[in-house]
């Protein structure tokens, strides 16, 4: 991959078959998104010693079978698949307090994934080693929040760190999980270049005319972290924006949302009402689905503002980013230069995709 200039005002974007290569799209499996972090679920399910939610890593792409278990009050993430002949081990959300067995062949693990016993073994050399037991990968938590990661490269706290610091004031752990709020949707584009679009708020004036008239385009700001960026949507009436804390940096200013993206793919966007947790998992190299997950603290602020009807602005984003996708497979288009006051947080993005591909 091409790697990009660090000065915006010389860089270009990625090569434009990035975002429709089947090879470059199975490469960045092992050399992105393995070592990054993934959110998963929030607690709310995981509250009693044994409660265990079966999980794929990122479903659809990395089908790699997870498990997470609630182990005496802290919560692990561990393997899937029975270490005698490959069997997944749990199906469905269930309390596993006793431990797990495996329904094939009877194989026992505790809630740790330490294996316990097994029928008919014994005779077998050097049985139990450490073979036997499930391999366990990291685990974080934010808030209610759960991440894991199969052979993370970054620190979790470093990504985290900015969100935390500038929303942290906010009861984050009282926000309630809407399914009825919450969607999911396809959009025929590559996931990276939906990624590009949400990184910048430059096209908000030419595609979401709604939205413009929520927001103060003249004081749009992107703010660059290590591994993630944060835009900030400035309000144009008092009622739609944050009551802010006065130990807040952001004290005297109309915030009408907080538009965090976390490294590679996870968006984390704050409104009056709460949060709106966007993931934008890979499909093939030209589709994508992104899955909105709602966490609801004021409802009576829910059709207000910049996180008003989401649905309108998530199909308005589709639109163009499906028109981008077939413009970049032009034989007369390839990379283009960035504008250094609206899209520092795609170049953010491009450098950093750049980072981990190349090494």
């Amino acid at each position: 991959m091409s790697s990009v200039n660090k000065n915006i005002k010389k860089s270009k974007t990625i090569e434009s078959n990035f975002y429709y290569s089947l090879q470059k799209f199975e490469d960045i499996k092992e050399k992105l998104f393995t070592q990054n972090w993934q959110f998963i679920c929030d607690t709310k399910n995981l509250t009693q010693h044994g409660d265990s939610i079966p999980y794929e890593f990122i479903p659809g792409y990395i089908e790699e079978p997870l498990l997470l278990i609630n182990d005496n009050g802290v919560i692990k993430s561990m393997s899937n698949v029975c270490t005698h002949r490959g069997n997944i081990l749990v199906e469905n959300p269930k309390n596993l307090k006793q431990g797990i067995t495996c329904r094939y062949h009877g194989r026992q693990f505790n809630t740790c994934g330490k294996f316990k016993f097994m029928p008919k073994c014994e005779d077998v050399e050097n049985f139990p080693s450490d073979n036997e037991n499930l391999i366990q990968i990291p685990t974080q938590q934010w808030k209610q929040f759960i991440f894991t990661s199969i052979n993370p490269k970054i620190c979790f706290e470093e990504l985290i760190k900015e969100m935390n610091e500038r929303v942290g004031w906010l009861p984050i752990e009282k926000f309630v999980f809407s399914k009825s709020k919450s969607k999911e949707y396809v959009v025929n584009a590559n996931w990276a270049l939906y990624c590009d679009n949400y990184l910048e708020g430059f096209h908000i004036p030419f595609v979401h005319k709604e939205l413009t008239q929520n927001l103060n385009y003249g004081e749009y700001e992107t703010e660059i972290f290590k591994y993630s960026n944060l835009q900030i949507g400035v309000g144009k009436d008092d009622n739609e924006c944050f009551d802010l804390p006065k130990n807040s940096i952001d004290y005297g200013k109309k915030i009408a949302a907080y538009y965090f993206w976390l490294l590679p793919n996870l968006m984390f966007n704050f409104y009056p009402w709460g949060l709106s947790i966007n993931i934008v998992i890979p499909i093939s190299p030209e589709k994508t689905k992104v899955k909105f997950l709602s966490y609801i603290w004021k409802e009576e602020k829910l059709d207000v503002g910049a996180g008003a009807d989401l649905d309108k602005v998530e199909k308005e984003d589709e639109e163009i980013v499906k028109l981008v996708q077939k413009g970049v497979k032009s034989r007369f288009y390839d990379r283009g230069h960035f504008s250094p006051s609206m899209e520092k947080g795609v170049h953010h993005f491009h450098l950093l995709l750049s980072r981990f591909i190349n090494n």
